[in-house]
């Protein structure tokens, strides 16, 4: 008789510890640089902001996500190789275009100051 495997419970939560504390690295990292930003106003520092100290954490993230992502997946009886089959494109999409628009962020904040990105001054 066929039994089915053991729902992945630890990796689950495991993707979703490493999601939340690779955040708040994450967080601490684009929270620092952007205020050291606005004290010194170099360009050298938004620069470097998109280097391996923003994206090591930002990986992190991107990893955690996935194993909590096919990890749910294969508890609602997905096979594990089509739940990876489908979160790693998934995530690696959803990463890329939020680095993308971080990006764009970036570069808008310093060609025009913390002002490009005031939102309520559209409405």
């Amino acid at each position: 008789m066929y039994s089915f495997p053991e729902p992945p419970y630890f990796l689950l939560i495991a993707g979703l510890f490493a999601s939340l504390t690779s955040g708040l690295a994450f967080d601490a990292i684009l929270k620092q640089s952007v205020q050291s930003w606005a004290k010194n106003r170099s360009t050298r520092i938004l620069a470097n902001l998109k280097g391996v100290q923003l994206l090591l954490p930002f990986l992190g993230i991107a990893i955690g996500a996935c194993v909590f992502l096919s990890s749910g997946m294969q508890i609602f009886g997905f096979p594990g190789q089509v739940a990876y089959l489908l979160s790693i494109p998934l995530t690696a999409g959803t990463a890329g275009l939020v680095w993308f628009q971080l990006g764009k962020i970036l570069i808008q904040l310093e060609r025009g100051g913390s002002q490009a990105l005031d939102l309520d001054s559209f409405v």
